[in-house]
């Protein structure tokens, strides 16, 4: 890993075609701005983290699910056959 120190307005020229200029610098922050080819993907580490721990979350089938996609979707099942109900008692 490199490791530079640059202040406001200075340049990182990585290969031909991408440059990071820093911005700003505010307490613990520095904001960047990086100009790239369209092809070069550029992403923030946390987002791309946070995005796949929702697929995965999402991809997690629950114990109910079936039931509640058969209730948004107004299937009904078939309702339990029930028991015969007690002779009737002896009216005197």
């Amino acid at each position: 890993m490199l490791v530079l120190t640059r202040k406001p307005g200075e340049r990182i020229l990585i290969g031909d075609n991408i440059v990071v200029t820093i911005l700003d610098s505010r307490g613990d922050g520095v904001r960047i701005g990086i100009d790239a080819p369209r092809g070069i993907t550029i992403q923030r580490e946390e987002v791309l983290k946070a995005v796949a721990e929702a697929n995965v979350a999402a991809a997690e089938a629950r114990p109910d699910d079936a039931e509640r996609i058969k209730a948004a979707l107004g299937i009904v099942p078939p309702a339990a056959p029930s028991a015969p109900a007690p002779p009737a008692a002896p009216t005197k």
